[in-house]
Order: structure tokens, then C-alpha cells, then sequence
């Protein structure tokens, strides 16, 4: 989770913005109610993530998708392909 949130905001980096402090969001797509596991994470910053009216949480998943042109899958997707190396083995199919 630390080398999760160490990445920063992906939300920013996307939008050409680096180094934005980030906590770690649970992928919530296909998961139910549930959050995911750790594995299934990536790193957004405060505004990105809740509480502002412009986070995943605030808007829900598709209409985060439609305003950013990207999902929280994609998110979580990108964060497992830069941290490879830190996934078990049985997390990197």
C-alpha cells in the first residue's frame, strides 16, 4: 500500500500534474459491495477520491469515466503494471 500511494494521484499524472500527495482507493468495480483486495488498488489523491464532487466516490464509476475519459479499473490496472514486481506471483496474470 505504501508503494501504492507513493506513486501519486493517478487522476494528476493522467492529467499532467506530478507528484500530488495520494491515499490509497480500493477498486469497487466487480467487487459487489465489497472492496477489493489490496492488490487491487491505485493511488488518488483527496479530490480525485472523495469529498470534493469530482472523485470516484463522489460520482460514481461511470460518470468519473465519462468526465476523465478513463476508469477506476484502468486506474488500478496502470498502478499493477508500474508495481509488477511487488505483485505475488499469483496476482500478475
Amino acid at each position: 500500500m505504501g508503494y501504492v500511494a507513493a506513486l501519486c494521484c493517478a487522476v494528476c499524472r493522467r492529467l499532467g500534474i506530478e507528484g500530488t500527495p495520494a491515499i490509497v482507493h480500493h477498486q469497487r468495480t466487480g467487487t459487489g459491495k465489497m472492496r477489493a483486495s489490496h492488490y487491487r488498488t491505485c493511488p488518488l489523491c483527496p479530490l480525485h477520491h472523495q469529498g470534493s464532487g469530482f472523485g470516484v466516490h463522489d460520482m460514481g464509476r461511470s460518470q468519473f469515466a465519462d468526465l476523465y475519459g478513463f476508469s477506476e479499473v484502468d486506474l488500478v490496472e496502470e498502478t499493477r503494471g508500474l508495481l509488477v514486481e511487488y505483485l505475488p506471483a499469483e496476482e500478475r496474470t
